[in-house]
């Protein structure tokens, strides 16, 4: 990404820890739904990680990008495919769908991006930019993520956290366990879609 190497590792950082989290929650999940979702969102987390490395200590180029494509590419189409039967998960597929072809947009501006001299997956350069400086569908994925973290952050990651003090605050003997936790998975989905967004403010 462009801009000082350390915002990249911390990006690296803040991605892999969710990634990680996400691996953990995929083990405590029952078979169905929850797992898949878990899995999904580790996979977004840890591809969000490599391609955050700053070019200067890995450059992926001429293999990784089309890799990165292709695979996400794939996760869209897994995300698509229930989200076409509809029901009361389907906004969940759209948000997957929606993150794993940013995915891919991204890793085809870092195969067209310059030299090694910028940090991460550098952007288009110029080329196919709006006259603000913005390529169009950078900000169509810049205003959704926006969208969705103030969403995310007013609608469920504050309301999870205040039932769940309150639950604590009564001693409920009910309350899963860490790694299965509401509120954490929302802060999750929340910090991807920040760091996606910082991404996606590179190219």
């Amino acid at each position: 990404m462009h801009g000082p190497p350390l915002a990249g590792w911390l990006l690296v950082a803040l991605c892999a820890a969710t990634g990680s989290y996400c691996l953990l929650r995929m083990r405590g999940e029952p078979p169905g739904l929850p797992r898949r979702a878990a899995g999904a969102e580790a996979l977004m987390g840890w591809g969000m990680a490599v391609m955050a490395v700053p070019a200067a200590a890995l450059d992926p180029r001429p293999w990784g990008p089309p890799v990165l494509a292709a695979v996400f590419a794939v996760a869209a189409v897994r995300a698509l495919l229930p989200a076409r039967r509809g029901g009361e998960d389907l906004g969940h597929h759209l948000h997957h769908a929606v993150g794993a072809l940013a995915m891919v947009y991204m890793a085809l501006a870092m195969a067209v991006s310059g030299p090694a001299g910028a940090h991460g997956h550098a952007g288009h350069g110029a080329q196919g930019r709006a006259p603000g400086g913005v390529p169009p569908l950078t900000g169509v994925l810049l205003a959704y993520f926006a969208v969705y973290v103030v969403w995310s952050a007013t609608r469920r990651l504050v309301p999870a956290a205040t039932a769940t003090a309150g639950a604590g605050a009564g001693g409920d003997p009910g309350r899963p366990a860490w790694s299965r936790r509401p509120e954490l998975a929302d802060a999750c989905r929340l910090s991807m879609a920040i760091g996606m967004s910082a991404m996606l403010l590179t190219l």
